[in-house]
């Protein structure tokens, strides 16, 4: 006899279970698409197919390929970001753009994952990427607006999404909840040494591995000291990543250490992630190139540098963007357990 599948989402009962989410993600699309027009921003929809996927070394994409009429084969990948696109769409003289973008991650399942899912990506052209954290706080509150809650909640903990975010720097974070001095393993170039930040980790406890990056070790600290502390009562910007930690973002002037990246936080959840977008092609280039190589180092495998990406990056605008989690939104708004919840049609799992 076959294995006895889950009960599907399908079966009316679980259906209707899920239904009042669902009716709340569908009232809280509506809200801020109308926000964004009123806005004078422009809708946009990005291919879901692309010769390269995106190049962060831990993002792993859905392969695919094109065939010719002739039976010629090349490859393809599901897009795991609508940003490349959205980039060439500055480049091709948009100003103001967003988009409600599925995209597809391999290798990722849970309470907060889906390997297909809804990213709001939205950009200004010639605007400081501080704007965006204040479109960031008139997101969270129309979500809200939107079903009627009077704060976000996951897990038992709450955010007021009416409140003003707290603004909290990633070494200032570090410093804490973890009591880790992070620029003490930072150079001034914004180079990096791993065996400073090793030291420190194990003065804390903080467990280490022999061939951990100075990216995992900073990974690790986030994930397990500082991530469960964010977003709790209100909302967090952990903003001014390393360097080395923000591929696509632009150095913050007069400090290369850091560069113009935040990560918007609600209920210890990440929600958002927004840059000052790197418009200088050699540095682009030099890091999409080392992520993939630590992508061969860990998985032994790459993904193709978009070229073409590149060529739009030399004439697009300076911008800034960001990428929104739209289904994690829509969780904590109306209060689901799990992101299949507030997803009409659920990937079997």
């Amino acid at each position: 006899m076959p294995t006895p599948l889950p009960s599907p989402w399908w079966r009316p009962e679980n259906h209707q279970d899920r239904r009042p989410y669902l009716l709340g993600r569908n009232a809280i699309l509506k809200a801020i698409r109308a926000w964004f027009e009123g806005q004078g921003f422009t809708e946009v929809e990005a291919a879901a197919l692309a010769v390269s996927p995106g190049n962060e070394a831990h993002l792993h994409a859905f392969a695919t390929e094109a065939i010719t009429t002739d039976g010629e084969r090349s490859p393809l990948y599901l897009h795991t970001s609508p940003e490349f696109a959205c980039k060439k769409l500055l480049a091709a003289g948009e100003r103001k753009i967003f988009d409600f973008a599925k995209v597809w991650r391999n290798r990722e399942r849970g309470a907060l994952h889906h390997p297909e899912f809804t990213m709001l990506e939205w950009y200004r052209a010639e605007a400081p990427y501080e704007v965006l954290m204040a479109d960031c706080a008139s997101l969270l509150a129309l979500a809200a607006e939107a079903v009627g809650a009077e704060s976000l909640r996951f897990r038992g903990h709450a955010c007021d999404p009416y409140a003003e975010p707290e603004r909290v720097t990633v070494a200032q974070a570090f410093d804490r909840h973890a009591g880790i001095d992070l620029f003490m393993s930072v150079a001034a170039d914004g180079g990096v040494d791993p065996l400073v930040l090793a030291g420190q980790m194990a003065e804390r406890g903080i467990r280490t591995a022999a061939d951990d990056t100075w990216s995992d070790m900073v990974s690790r600290v986030l994930v397990e000291k500082i991530e469960p502390h964010l977003g709790m009562g209100r909302p967090t910007l952990l903003y001014e990543y390393p360097t080395k930690e923000a591929a696509l973002a632009r150095p913050k002037p007069g400090d290369p250490r850091v560069s113009e990246r935040f990560e918007l936080y609600a209920c210890g959840v990440e929600l958002a992630n927004a840059f000052g977008e790197l418009t200088d092609v050699d540095q682009q280039f030099d890091r999409l190139s080392a992520e993939m190589d630590e992508k061969h180092r860990v998985y032994g495998e790459r993904y193709p540098i978009d070229e073409d990406f590149l060529a739009a990056l030399a004439v697009m605008p300076e911008a800034s963007g960001a990428a929104l989690g739209f289904d994690r939104l829509v969780m904590l708004a109306t209060g689901a357990a799990r992101i299949d919840q507030v997803i009409w049609t659920p990937v079997p799992d």
